[in-house]
């Protein structure tokens, strides 16, 4: 019924993904174009999705705060908003902690709009300072991370908390030695989201380690939706649930209701559909066209604590959402410029 077609755009640059696009619909003729792809790489797309008038149906991480000069009818989206969960981890902390907190993050995660969305959580819970170090970037060795005059500033001028924005290994390593320094339990350490999905968790599990998160789709959710989707996810596919899975999963719950129009090759009807649907589905509400508003998830504040090879998660509190295109936001867009390209978030 449906044949799926291949390219590798490398590392997701706007080059590598026009080529992808361009071979895909004019040499290979797909129906659909799909795939994990940046915002950044969308308005070059744009112009060979709306010649050949066929549906394109992007996911995303939500690494950025969605950004649309045009808005193409031909073009859905279906995006985890990661940065939904930062947006209600900053205002928490705030609450929470008041002002004077602190992140830090390499250089490559400073491309994102992670740190953006946490500092706007937080003014919007009042905050009035939040410091930020972003890590010398060394050509020789990228994964040179020198902590210890950091730790020792910190441990002379007391922040209130610490939001740590690495990813994969450096996450790891910064986690070892936040333990080492003496802050551990002192001062209360933040994490995003990524930083603490299970298979990250799985490496930490043996130390003694107490962080803070915001998490907009924990696979311990105990709806009926929710473990429908697990269940039937892990008896298939013989792994563990994940949110690469979910998005796959979510996506899937609207197309088979499109399917017999797809089939059809009735594009217009199937357009018409996806501008308006919304699925009920694991992590809640979702829809896929920016103007009808994404739905807003729901934010799950927990504190995650790790010994003996457990992994303990309590939730703390629920985070409010944030609608893409607030007038808060602007700022990122407006003063905030990112070069990253790479959508693929956390490698």
């Amino acid at each position: 019924t449906i044949r799926f077609i291949p390219e590798f755009t490398h590392m997701g640059g706007i080059k590598a993904s026009e080529d992808a696009a361009r071979k895909l619909l004019f040499f290979d003729r797909a129906d659909i174009l799909s795939g994990l792809i940046s915002y950044k790489s969308i308005p070059a797309l744009i112009p060979l999705i709306e010649k050949e008038k066929k549906p394109a149906f992007f996911f995303d991480m939500g690494e950025y705060v969605p950004h649309f000069p045009y808005l193409s009818p031909d073009v859905f989206y279906s995006s985890h908003q990661l940065w939904q969960s930062q947006y209600a981890l900053g205002h928490w902390a705030q609450s929470t902690w008041g002002s004077g907190g602190h992140m830090i993050m390499p250089v490559y995660e400073a491309g994102y709009h992670l740190n953006s969305t946490f500092q706007q959580g937080a003014a919007a819970a009042g905050g009035s300072s939040l410091q930020l170090t972003v890590l010398p970037f060394d050509q020789q060795h990228p994964h040179k991370m020198e902590l210890d005059n950091i730790f020792a500033g910190w441990k002379t001028d007391r922040q209130a908390s610490v939001h740590d924005l690495f990813c994969s290994r450096m996450g790891l390593r910064f986690l070892q030695q936040w333990i080492q320094s003496g802050l551990h339990k002192e001062v209360p350490l933040l994490v995003h989201e990524a930083m603490v999905y299970d298979d990250i968790l799985d490496d930490l599990k043996h130390i003694d380690l107490e962080l803070y998160t915001a998490r907009s789709w924990m696979k311990e959710d105990e709806s009926r939706a929710n473990q429908v989707f697990v269940k039937q996810f892990e008896q298939l596919a013989q792994q563990p649930a994940n949110i690469y899975a979910l998005m796959g999963y979510e996506a899937g719950l609207v197309w088979k209701e499109l399917l017999p129009h797809a089939q059809k090759k009735d594009w217009d009807t199937v357009k018409q559909q996806l501008r308006t649907a919304i699925i009920q589905g694991p992590s809640g509400e979702k829809n896929f066209y920016p103007l009808s508003g994404f739905a807003l998830p729901a934010s799950n504040i927990l504190k995650i604590t790790t010994s003996g090879n457990n992994i303990r998660k309590i939730i703390l509190d629920q985070g409010k959402g944030m609608r893409f295109d607030a007038e808060e936001f602007k700022v990122i867009h407006d003063e905030a410029v990112s070069g990253w390209q790479n959508p693929f978030l956390c490698i």
